[in-house]
């Protein structure tokens, strides 16, 4: 038996320079785990709470001290002397300490710095790596190992730029190329080409917050045609080797007073049919395969009749819609809104829920992308997370900065590692099911 003896936590920074938690997990038999939580800029207004001191004194208001008393003062206390490997039991001791519904009172990210930690010190005390015991978490009888297909987020907008676009993200995905090395290596490609023809039109090359250009001025389709553009100068072809996703996190431009949505680079209101029709016209104009949050997490009956017009031929995914909680999961599966859930770790607030909920999507055709947060930190475990519940896809930024380029590199090594360990030649897990009817 090994069991937790020690959690110790502090306080560090993200990748914005805002204060987040640190947590070390030992155990009596000498292993130990890490962890360190990340936070997002857009957020769902139903996300698991993230607990700060509100001191306006120090770090404006946004430091983690009383999370981090939490942990030492009743989390600790809690679970000490717990066998590490039953991470589902020390979930729901946390779970159950906390007793809200969004983990208020204790904060989710004090919690999951506690239950990534464990998960990590679970591994090492099982002598395996992270994404082996993730897997057995998960489903100990799938035994064969695929790599999520990467989701480079190279132009940012909305809430994670300045002055640019209404829509957030603009990724290129690499749903054609069946390596993930060779697919890191069109991803770059594609960055250094985008970089080069902004830097052509005197366009600046500031990065946004998860590492894409972030060119003021542009409209909602400029950043398609720049995109195209890129890829055919590497020679790629575009449609089939690489394809783009959007996350346009419309709740951040939905006025709920109106019911419309009010995209400030076109300078127009449009209602929810417009919306979608917006997203008909770039689909058959552009290879988008991927629509992230395309309407807004309170507009239910928009949702359903975005899936009903294009959820066939697109992948819908849900973010702030579901905010990897099950109950909104639940409800979008019943109701056909959406149709792939975007799970991220902190939005519930512990290792088993998320993977519950993993297990719930896939068991109903959705499917799973696990994404990183806009204020990032270097912790990996969202590779192992990937690869461990056979998703198909990762959103990690672009490939560039350091918080970023370190989940690319930790899958690489997890590649590996099964190749080292399993003898099999390590493919992607391609998204092969929605197909560009141009």
């Amino acid at each position: 038996m090994d069991k937790i003896s020690k959690i110790s936590a502090r306080q560090v920074l993200d990748s914005r320079g805002n204060p987040t938690i640190y947590a070390i997990v030992k155990t009596s038999n000498g292993n130990y785990g890490y962890s360190c939580v990340p936070s997002g800029a857009s957020t769902g207004s139903k996300e698991a709470l993230e607990m700060r001191d509100d001191d306006a004194n120090k770090f404006n208001g946004k430091g983690v001290l009383k999370a981090i008393n939490n942990i030492h003062n009743e989390i600790t206390p809690t679970i000490l002397g717990m066998e590490i490997s039953d991470i589902n039991l020390i979930d729901s001791k946390m779970i159950e300490l906390d007793g809200t519904e969004f983990k208020s009172r204790l904060g989710a990210n004090s919690i999951l710095a506690v239950s990534m930690a464990c998960a990590r010190a679970g591994a090492a005390s099982s002598g395996i790596e992270l994404f082996r015991f993730i897997r057995n978490l998960y489903d100990p009888k799938k035994t064969e190992f695929k790599l999520p297909n990467p989701m480079f987020n190279v132009l940012n907008g909305g809430s994670h730029a300045f002055n640019s676009t209404d829509f957030q993200e603009y990724m290129v995905v690499p749903t054609g190329i069946d390596n993930f090395e060779n697919s890191i290596s069109a991803g770059f490609e594609i960055y250094n080409k985008l970089k080069n023809i902004l830097e052509n039109k005197n366009l600046p090359t500031t990065l946004g917050d998860e590492g894409g250009f972030a060119p003021p001025g542009l409209s909602n389709e400029d950043p398609l045609i720049l995109l195209s553009k890129a890829v055919s100068e590497t020679g790629l072809s575009l449609g089939k080797d690489i394809k783009f996703a959007l996350d346009v996190a419309a709740s951040e431009f939905y006025d709920d007073s109106t019911g419309t949505y009010k995209l400030k680079s076109e300078n127009k209101n449009v209602s929810p049919d417009e919306l979608i029709e917006i997203y008909k016209n770039l689909s058959k104009d552009y290879p988008i395969y991927s629509i992230e949050d395309g309407l807004s997490e309170d507009d239910w009956n928009g949702w359903k009749k975005l899936t009903s017009n294009i959820g066939n031929d697109i992948q819908l995914v849900g973010d702030d819609l579901y905010v990897t909680q099950k109950k909104f999961l639940t409800k979008g599966i019943d109701e056909k809104a959406g149709n792939s859930i975007l799970i991220k770790l902190n939005q519930v607030g512990t290792v088993s829920e998320t993977i519950e909920n993993i297990k719930l999507a896939q068991n109903n055709n959705f499917e799973t992308i696990i994404s990183h947060r806009s204020g990032e930190t270097e912790d990996t475990f969202i590779a192992d997370l990937a690869v461990g519940t056979d998703s198909t896809q990762i959103k990690t930024g672009a490939p560039a900065r350091g918080e970023r380029v370190n989940k690319y590199n930790r899958l690489l090594l997890i590649s590996d590692e099964i190749k080292e360990k399993f003898n099999y030649k390590v493919k992607n897990n391609l998204v092969g099911k929605y197909k560009w009817k141009k």
